[in-house]
């Protein structure tokens, strides 16, 4: 294309070449002047051809003066922060504006993903930049690239953020690999922070605690969202279909209080404070996930109990019966009350006392399946041992003041007007 076709004197010149070629379109613009004479025949010598121009800069990435990229190994966790810098010089004589630079990430599915970064200060002739950036591996499993583009191209116009001799030095990739989180999360549940069995009688009014505990200590369950993970159903006595528990109600008002995790245990908690009206049998659906959707289990987790809102206690067993060198009592209570008077009694046949135990020698009490902490030795209350044979026991049970229901079972038929039997044999 020709821009300039004049016919020069010794007084014309171009004050503003620049005015005239605009150097973003013609970048490689060529000079080239033609001499004649028709009168003399002698061609005309060139006295002066001054070109005046304003230089470009040039900068270049060189990973030999920095180069940092904590993503180049195996071990990196999906979720994982990865740390990645490298050298950019400017390697002419001239200085360089504020300097854009362009990160970004292209994952397995060639989706590009942009990372934050602001424009830099200038980078003046000699100079170097080495600034570390930061980013989340969560969205990119498996196999990703890294790009870094210095003084980019736009991609609307096709030109460079400033103007430079070359940008061929300016981009470079690095393949990276991020190992995917495959390993299913922990489901922890108790009632009143006892693990029970299937089929338990447990308190009325428990506190159900529900925790999912990560091995991954990157993808934290750190959020309010995370409650969303969860799915917790109540099987109400009678009905065929699950309710499903929410943890606010209408209002905005809890139902479940949640504990979100904080690192490095990865390790969400969740209180469910109800309160059972209705005897019967209930069932407890959980099924949890992380971050990467891992299941806490192929199956949900699903637990059977039953309530019995009236306090009771069934007849007292002692195991191993008979005995040889000591024995433990196991027994039932119900409702929502811990009675706040325990004792156990031994007699002889003839109904003389020999041992009592109180209740702290008995241990803690829960409601539901009691086994107590004290194992009796075939001693009496002075600690002398007790002659082998029959021995009679009864339990005695208050609350407030006022003796709790003995509630039906099978064992009943062991027992004679509340009375139990048990045999010492040395």
């Amino acid at each position: 294309s020709v821009l300039v076709d004049t016919l020069f004197t010794s007084i014309d010149s171009i004050p503003n070449l620049g005015s005239i070629i605009d150097a973003s379109i013609y970048p490689y613009a060529k000079m080239r002047a033609y001499f004649l004479d028709n009168v003399s025949n002698t061609p005309a010598q060139i006295y002066r051809w001054q070109l005046l121009y304003d230089p470009e800069p040039e900068l270049a990435l060189n990973p030999a003066l920095g180069f940092t990229f904590s993503a180049l190994t195996d071990s990196l966790q999906q979720g994982q922060n990865v740390e990645f810098a490298i050298a950019i010089e400017n390697i002419s004589e001239f200085d360089m504006d504020s300097l854009l630079v362009h990160y970004w990430v292209e994952d397995e599915d060639r989706n590009r993903t942009y990372l934050p970064y602001v424009r830099q200060d200038s980078l003046r002739s000699g100079e170097v930049l080495y600034d570390t950036i930061t980013f989340d591996t969560e969205n990119y499993p498996n196999s990703n690239s890294l790009w870094i583009f210095a003084n980019p191209t736009n991609d609307t116009t096709g030109l460079q953020d400033q103007l430079e001799q070359y940008d061929f030095n300016n981009i470079a990739e690095i393949k990276f690999n991020i190992a995917v989180d495959e390993m299913n999360p922990l489901l922890d549940v108790t009632f009143d922070g006892l693990h029970i069995l299937d089929g338990d009688i447990v308190n009325a009014k428990p506190t159900i605690k529900i925790s999912l505990d990560d091995e991954n200590p990157y993808l934290l369950l750190s959020e309010d969202m995370d409650t969303s993970n969860f799915q917790v159903f109540i099987l109400k006595p009678g009905a065929t279909q699950y309710t499903q528990i929410r943890f606010l109600d209408g209002t905005g008002a809890n139902i479940m209080y949640w504990t979100t995790a904080t690192g490095p245990d990865n390790k969400f908690e969740i209180e469910y404070p109800v309160e059972f009206a209705v005897d019967g049998t209930y069932k407890l659906r959980v099924q949890a996930n992380d971050k990467s959707a891992n299941l806490s289990g192929e199956m949900a987790y699903e637990i059977e109990f039953e309530i019995i809102n009236r306090s009771t206690i069934t007849n007292l067993l002692n195991y191993p019966n008979p005995f040889s060198t000591r024995t433990q009592f196991v027994f039932e209570l119900t409702g929502s009350v811990i009675p706040d008077q325990i004792r156990i009694q031994i007699m002889t046949i003839t109904g003389v006392v020999v041992r009592e135990i109180n209740e702290d020698e008995i241990g803690p009490l829960r409601i539901g399946r009691n086994r107590t902490e004290f194992w009796w030795d075939g001693r009496d209350q002075f600690g002398d041992p007790l002659a082998n044979g029959v021995y009679l026991y009864k339990v005695v049970t208050r609350i407030n003041g006022l003796d709790v229901e003995n509630r039906e079972t099978d064992a009943d038929n062991f027992f004679k007007k509340g009375f139990g039997k048990m045999y010492l044999m040395r």
